[in-house]
């Protein structure tokens, strides 16, 4: 049963009623933090922020088409450690709460004290575009009243273009527009801490209400279409990449900084294989390297770096796009990852962050897996 209440939006100010409801968590006492996107004083970014004065909420924007870091990496690093010690809301979009689920699994982020708030995504564009976005004095409203066009906004990032889940899989609370009129905002609570908050602030919870109705239909219909659409997208992909060569000329550029590691949200090791002692060699092995082969590539094992970055988190992928977007080079990791990580999570039959309580592959053991390919 779907329970949800209306959000009220008046002279069609969506990102004002929104901001409104997330004051209300302040004001009637279910939280005393928050991380939510706020503008950036440039005009430039919008920028997540953890905040504890509800005044700072005028400057939020939860659906200004930008990303810049994937919240997962930030909650990482609030609460690996310890868990927050009052309850703290976190606004984030799709891919970020999935990204969450997986490092919850993994002992990465602890969700005690924490209310998740996802949102119906319409997309982002690069941390490079998105001033373009602003100088032409649009707005985050102008936007999703435009409607969910990641097919047809060539401008966004390629890992939006092919979102699978550009709504929230597991939230406390989702903030859903899709499939709804411009201008209509509905606030379902999918778990007894999201309905108990929507209660406290006074709504009036439905359940199967006709709009929540209206948007799960969009959602089944937006599934085939997305299915399709990713489809021809990978299919492309295995053309432009496909054997050593192809594979070989996209990474040319590659200069090894490690940004896409750094900025994956689900790429959790605390000492990562590739900035340790392991590949740390003295002068005389490279030269050695260097005289089997007569000239190797510096710095080294750019194209095992990848691969085995692909190997390590592929079935956890997101397909956020954060390492396309770190990328100096422009080389399109999402591209690679997500054609990867698809098809390895469709071996699983697992999808990553659909479920808190789902083991993740490598740590299940299924007696009959894989005997398609003969094993028993």
């Amino acid at each position: 049963m779907t329970k949800s209440a209306t959000l009220e939006v008046k002279d069609g100010k969506i990102r004002q009623a929104i901001n409104g409801f997330l004051k209300d968590l302040f004001a009637k006492k279910v939280v005393k933090a928050m991380l939510v996107p706020l503008a950036h004083p440039a005009g430039t970014n919008v920028v997540q922020a953890l905040i504890s004065d509800p005044a700072n909420l005028d400057n939020a924007d939860v659906y200004a088409p930008v990303m810049p870091v994937n919240s997962a990496k930030i909650l990482q690093a609030m609460t690996r450690l310890t868990p927050t010690d009052r309850k703290t809301a976190v606004v984030l979009r799709p891919c970020e709460m999935r990204a969450v689920v997986e490092l919850i699994k993994l002992k990465q982020v602890q969700p005690d004290n924490l209310i998740f708030i996802g949102i119906d995504c319409p997309g982002a564009y690069s941390v490079k575009n998105y001033p373009k976005f602003v100088s032409e004095k649009k707005t985050s409203d102008d936007f999703v009243k435009a409607g969910f066009m990641w097919a047809d906004d060539a401008m966004l990032r390629a890992g939006c273009q092919i979102c699978e889940y550009p709504y929230p899989l597991t939230a406390d609370i989702s903030i859903g527009m899709l499939g709804l009129e411009p201008g209509k905002v509905i606030l379902q609570a999918d778990t007894a801490q999201g309905e108990a908050a929507l209660k406290t602030l006074g709504f009036s919870i439905d359940t199967d209400s006709d709009i929540a109705k209206k948007r799960q239909a969009a959602l089944t219909k937006l599934a085939a279409d997305v299915k399709e659409r990713r489809k021809k997208f990978f299919a492309k992909t295995k053309e432009e990449i496909g054997g050593i060569e192809k594979l070989t000329k996209v990474f040319a550029s590659c200069i090894k900084c490690q940004n896409c590691r750094q900025a994956c949200p689900v790429c959790y090791c605390r000492e990562c294989v590739f900035i340790s002692p392991t590949f740390e060699l003295e002068s005389d092995k490279y030269l050695r390297q260097a005289e089997k082969k007569g000239g190797i590539r510096m710095p080294a094992d750019t194209l095992l770096f990848h691969l085995t970055r692909m190997n390590h988190m592929g079935n956890s992928c997101v397909g956020c796009g954060a390492c396309e977007e770190a990328c100096p080079n422009d080389i399109p990791l999402l591209k690679l990852f997500q054609l990867i990580g698809s098809e390895a999570q469709e071996l699983f039959g697992y999808v990553p962050g659909r479920n808190v309580e789902e083991p993740l592959p490598a740590s299940a053991f299924r007696e009959k897996e894989f005997e398609w390919i003969g094993e028993k």
